[in-house]
């Protein structure tokens, strides 16, 4: 089951997804992810579990989601120029992507049934590229597109972070946005 988009944005709505996200972000502060139920983050929120499970599914699809909401970046820093601009962003990405609460929320993007959840750490990661594209085509650079900077520098990252032995180190990330910097 998906996160259903057809949810109204304002209202009620989202106050229960905003005391839902809270409960959940409380209780994982109190105990370990293991011990988290439905029922218990429903008894927490002031909702019923099928509150939760009409909205998200089951259990991951919303740890998923309260992830993402959570660990929402800052804009990017402004380095002035591209080449820097990109590094940085690399850098902390890579910090935060590989850090213990970054892999858990990408575990458990990938576990949930959620595409929504999926798409939404697609979004704002586009949109931060975007925003450093912006400034430096304002400042008369030329840059690659954000896809083209997702499928050649965070793709990867993001891969050997989930599945290889160890997360890649930040001169092989720095390869690679050099590679597609040209």
């Amino acid at each position: 089951m998906a996160i259903k988009e057809g949810i109204r944005t304002g209202g009620r709505s989202a106050r229960v997804q905003t005391s839902i996200h809270a409960a959940v972000r409380d209780l994982l502060q109190e105990q370990e992810r293991s011990a988290l139920s439905v029922p218990m983050i429903a008894a927490r929120a002031g909702v019923t579990p099928s509150t939760i499970y009409r909205r998200w599914g089951d259990l991951t699809s919303l740890l998923a989601d309260a992830a993402v909401e959570r660990l929402r970046p800052d804009e990017p820093v402004d380095c002035g120029n591209l080449r820097d601009d990109l590094r940085t962003w690399v850098e902390v990405y890579l910090e935060e992507t590989n850090s213990a609460p970054g892999r858990e929320m990408m575990r458990d993007v990938v576990a949930s049934s959620a595409t929504l959840c999926s798409g939404k750490c697609l979004n704002i990661v586009r949109d931060q590229l975007q925003i450093i594209i912006d400034r430096a085509q304002a400042r008369g650079e030329r840059s690659p597109d954000a896809d083209e900077l997702i499928d050649a520098v965070v793709a990867p990252m993001v891969y050997r972070i989930l599945y290889a032995e160890s997360a890649p180190t930040l001169a092989r990330m720095h390869q690679l946005l050099d590679r597609c910097l040209g």
